[in-house]
This record gives structure tokens, C-alpha cells and sequence, in this order.
């Protein structure tokens, strides 16, 4: 007597597209966040003051534009 088993792996497929996916938000988050970091830390104090910025607030403001957006 044969059996006959199904051993797709669909159900497994869905769960590792869902953390590539996740991997590669996480990573653009991360880039976009490095970049903002970057060009306003660029900036002189008399470029961020034209802004209505103070070096202080780059971290907090490159951290809204990547995570809160």
C-alpha cells in the first residue's frame, strides 16, 4: 500500500517573505535615518538657525523623519 504525504513548504514560504520584507524596511529606516544625521550635521549653526534648528535637535529630528513617518 503507497501514502501519499504533501510536504509543501507554503505556509513557511509566507513567514520568510514577511522577514525579508521586514529586514529590508528596517534597513531603509536605518539608512534614511543615517543620512538625515549626516547632511544636518553638515550644516553650519547658521544654516540650522535659517531652519529654526539647533544642533541639538538632529538626532531627534532625523529619528522622527525615519520611525515617524
Amino acid at each position: 500500500m503507497a501514502y501519499a504525504t504533501d510536504t509543501s513548504t507554503q505556509g513557511s514560504n509566507g513567514f520568510f517573505a514577511g522577514m525579508i520584507a521586514s529586514l529590508r524596511e528596517r534597513n531603509a529606516r536605518r539608512r534614511l535615518y543615517r543620512e538625515t544625521l549626516r547632511e544636518l550635521g553638515h550644516l553650519s549653526n547658521r544654516e540650522l538657525s535659517d531652519l529654526g534648528l539647533h544642533r541639538s535637535m538632529i538626532r531627534r529630528i532625523a529619528y522622527q523623519a525615519a520611525y515617524e513617518a
